[in-house]
């Protein structure tokens, strides 16, 4: 999964094509989506999640429900025409999160069935397929960035224009910016569909307001990077805090009253910066500090009801391996 650290929304079509210089940074972390398929001597398929320990077995593929439970899983087994298989599914990432656990999901279950398969897919081509089967499934528009780092792990900018896309890895060291960070679920859910749809149409629209936001919010990822690259982690806070301010504005809802009181704690015990991931309206808050001062804002962020998700950056990517079971 990832923490988005500045840039995020423009990364949907076609909205990064409204600006110059767009890109959307983030950070791969430990926190995992997992899915394991087992071939069965029948064609039926069982289906099983850990998280919510639900369980379906069908003769067929079209006997599955569209229901919200199972729709991402029955989109791309319709996609792979999945048969005689069991398939496991499990999220270290709480429901609504805002740290892109659908997508890592998704990432993850495709590359499975695309392994079964035996195709050869190239990354985009994979990406590609799990950005547009997640677009089916939330009815509204995809963003190009939360596939990536699920894909890829590693610090990254993420590049878009009328080229494309382009992944770009960040000369950053992973445990100085890993010392640094606390991800704290705010213990809401969010929808980031309705946020982001929402603030696509007002943008297609032309609204001036939002125009100069989004201009600014590019220049706030542009600064970041620089920062980052340079280890200059006071100024990556004070950027995390600029963009924060921008998205707080792009759309009502986007803050709550306790998002608010939990940056308001982070930051009064030493964060250098600190914001919602994704969309907001809920979902979990990462915030910036010096390795000093983590355990006080992880503590000033629990006091307040927040629950500390504790992870590190990973650097691997997506891995698949053969011949390990299931969880019983």
């Amino acid at each position: 999964m990832r923490i988005d650290l500045a840039g995020a929304t423009l990364d949907i079509w076609p909205l990064y094509l409204y600006h110059t210089d767009v890109q959307t940074l983030n950070v791969a972390v430990t926190l995992k989506a997992r899915c394991w398929l087992q071939t069965r001597d029948d064609r039926r398929l069982v289906l099983r999640s850990l998280n919510t320990n639900q369980h379906i077995e069908v003769t067929h593929r079209s006997e599955l429900p569209d229901d919200a439970s199972w729709r991402l899983l029955k989109r791309i087994i319709d996609f792979f025409e999945g048969e005689g298989l069991n398939i496991v599914i499990q999220s270290d990432s709480p429901i609504g999160a805002g740290i892109a656990g659908s997508s890592a999901l998704n990432v993850a279950t495709c590359a499975a069935f695309t392994k079964w398969r035996g195709l050869d897919l190239s990354a985009e081509k994979l990406l590609d397929i799990a950005m547009n089967i997640e677009a089916q499934v939330i009815n509204v528009p995809t963003g190009a960035q939360d596939y990536r780092p699920a894909y890829y792990g590693g610090i990254s900018a993420i590049e878009m224009g009328v080229g494309g896309i382009t992944r770009v890895p960040l000369d950053v060291e992973a445990p100085a910016i890993a010392d640094r960070l606390v991800v704290a679920y705010s213990g809401v859910s969010r929808q980031s569909g309705i946020n982001n749809w929402q603030v696509m149409k007002r943008r297609i629209d032309g609204e001036p307001s939002l125009i100069d936001h989004f201009e600014q919010i590019c220049s706030v990822a542009r600064a970041m990077r620089s920062a980052l690259v340079a280890s200059n982690w006071r100024e990556v806070g004070h950027q995390m805090n600029r963009e924060w301010e921008l998205r707080k504005c792009l759309a009502p809802g986007v803050t709550t009253p306790a998002i608010d009181n939990l940056i308001k704690q982070a930051r009064s015990v030493g964060a250098l910066g600190a914001k919602v991931c994704g969309a907001g309206g809920g979902g979990c808050i990462v915030s910036l500090a010096e390795p000093t001062e983590v355990i006080a804002v992880s503590s000033a962020l629990s006091s307040s009801g927040a629950t500390i998700l504790p992870c590190d950056v990973d650097t691997n990517g997506l891995q698949i391996t053969l011949g390990v079971a299931p969880p019983e």
